[in-house]
């Protein structure tokens, strides 16, 4: 299949790149010359612009950018993918950006007749270059099953979950419950290693009882408890805390916009955000238990 793939950062690269190993035609851009370079020397063709992209013979385009604003100018622009491309080409924004700007986009390119999808994924930069994302999908279920031949060169769990905006709703809520889960598991992990216990032990507790959850089991925020886990390695690698914050915000905004509370997510976020200030931002999400260790804890 032919396809414009705009936005080759951290994700959006390794999943270009999965497309060609899968034998797609791709017609590549990004503001950074040397990754559209890397695609070039792998067989992709070079676009100058999301305009160039959109004017080419493509079938589909994908996008992978950082935020809300990235994406209407992509796609709303004057110099855009939908002042210029063909009527019929289907739309695939994996962006993780709130649901109600990823309606206002798709009904845009509805309007001027090319079906849209947001597709944000889960499964962070190893899943990227495994091609082993989750792909959270809304839009109409037609485009889903157009769509999903393609999601599967970059994925391996492909999920349609109802209308446009839907795939941004299930991405938002399930980062908030993320980020207050974290939140918890460094709580309980630190008062139970500053009342005397082992934070292997607790954590085997925990695991194995109510409390477990994917924050305490596979990645657990306490330091040599898992050897795998960022924890262990100075909470480098992983799910950056500055991505958190971005999610929950996303999920704060989203909730103020139909007037849904949030107390726990606007806790956890203002946590991430007073991290983040204090210049954390780039570490694991998990890192947030240093708010709570006492130094000899560490």
């Amino acid at each position: 299949m032919r396809i414009g793939f705009i936005g080759l950062g951290n994700m959006g690269g390794p999943m270009a790149r999965n497309l060609l190993k899968a034998g797609h035609t791709l017609t590549v851009f990004d503001l950074s010359k040397k990754a559209v370079e890397e695609l070039f020397e792998l067989g992709a063709m070079k676009a100058d612009s999301p305009a160039k992209v959109a004017q080419s013979e493509v079938e589909v385009i994908i996008t992978m950018l950082p935020a809300s604003a990235h994406v209407k100018r992509v796609y709303l622009g004057e110099e855009g993918v939908l002042a210029n491309v063909s009527r019929g080409v289907l739309l695939i924004d994996s962006s993780t950006i709130d649901p109600l700007s990823a309606r206002e986009v798709a009904a845009a390119a509805t309007a001027r007749g090319n079906p849209m999808l947001d597709a944000p994924v889960s499964g962070g930069t190893l899943g990227a270059a495994n091609g082993t994302l989750t792909f959270m999908v809304g839009g109409a279920l037609d485009d889903f099953e157009r769509a999903r031949p393609v999601l599967a060169g970059m994925g391996k769990n492909i999920v349609h979950c109802g209308g446009a905006g839907n795939g941004q709703v299930a991405k938002v809520a399930n980062n908030m419950l993320l980020g207050i889960s974290m939140v918890a598991v460094a709580e309980a992990m630190a008062l139970g290693v500053a009342l005397g216990m082992d934070g292997k032990t607790l954590a085997g507790i925990i695991n194995t009882s109510s409390g477990r959850c994917w924050s305490s089991e596979v990645n657990n925020p306490y330091p040599g408890v898992l050897e795998n886990a960022p924890a262990s390695r100075g909470y480098s690698g992983g799910f950056g805390s500055d991505l958190m914050l971005k999610d929950l915000g996303l999920a704060s905004e989203a909730a103020r916009q139909v007037r849904q509370p949030v107390i726990l997510g606007a806790m956890a976020e203002q946590l991430y955000q007073r991290f983040s200030a204090q210049g954390n931002g780039g570490l694991d999400f998990s890192a947030i238990i240093r708010t709570y260790l006492k130094e000899t804890q560490a």
